[in-house]
């Protein structure tokens, strides 16, 4: 009799096979402001897509940073207050890393995982993935760091988009309800924490839709 591949030895597929060759990578970016060019980037926290043995979607390895602000950087008191970060924190300062430093490291990991997953480029995915993706730009222009970037530069996945067309819903923690994913909003405003619910709920809409609906949706975006 033949023996079955058994679960533990089957591999997963990769998601170089899905998107037309992107690494989705869930992001998201806090800020001292509204303004790109002149707010500071004070955190980022990123989790690439990938399958697990079933073949689902889910969140890959976590990579985060505390930035401290760049030089001449504008700070916007209403945002630090809305966003709960002090940058001048002793403890924040001690772990805290420059803008450069940051994304060449958070990019390097991104690359390996490009790799591993046979993808071309990376392309963002988050929760209004533009107001993301414009700090992301801005501080890759500021840091010389474009050699660097895996990112595709305008193409985005939206999980506001997608949400509202699942759900009915654009807000961030009424869509991860509505999926059954606990949100803490206690914890929200923390790069690492709203990337890692942005991840879920996106995981979570990726595995509902059929594949072809799917690829058709993400085809427009």
């Amino acid at each position: 009799m033949e023996k079955s591949v058994t679960q533990e030895n089957a591999t997963p597929p990769v998601i170089g096979q899905r998107f037309r060759g992107f690494l989705p990578v869930v992001v998201d970016v806090e800020t001292a402001g509204f303004n790109a060019q002149t707010d500071a980037l004070l955190e980022i926290a990123c989790i690439p897509i990938v399958y697990n043995e079933q073949g689902l979607f889910v969140p890959g390895e976590s990579y985060h940073a505390h930035i401290n602000p760049f030089e001449g950087a504008n700070l916007d008191r209403r945002s630090l207050d809305f966003i709960g970060i002090d940058p001048f924190n002793p403890m924040r300062i001690a772990m805290a890393e420059d803008e450069r430093s940051a994304l060449k490291r958070i990019f390097k990991s991104i690359h390996e995982v490009r790799k591993q997953q046979q993808c071309t480029h990376a392309v963002l995915v988050g929760h209004n993935a533009h107001f993301d993706l414009g700090f992301l730009q801005a501080a890759i222009a500021r840091t010389s760091t474009k050699n660097q970037n895996p990112f595709h530069s305008f193409s985005v996945f939206d999980t506001v988009t997608l949400s509202a067309v699942m759900f009915g819903q654009t807000v961030l923690a009424k869509a991860c309800i509505q999926a059954g994913i606990d949100f803490d909003g206690k914890e929200a405003h923390s790069a690492l924490y709203d990337t890692q619910k942005t991840a879920e709920l996106f995981c979570y809409i990726l595995n509902k839709l059929s594949p072809h609906l799917l690829d058709t949706f993400l085809a427009d975006q």
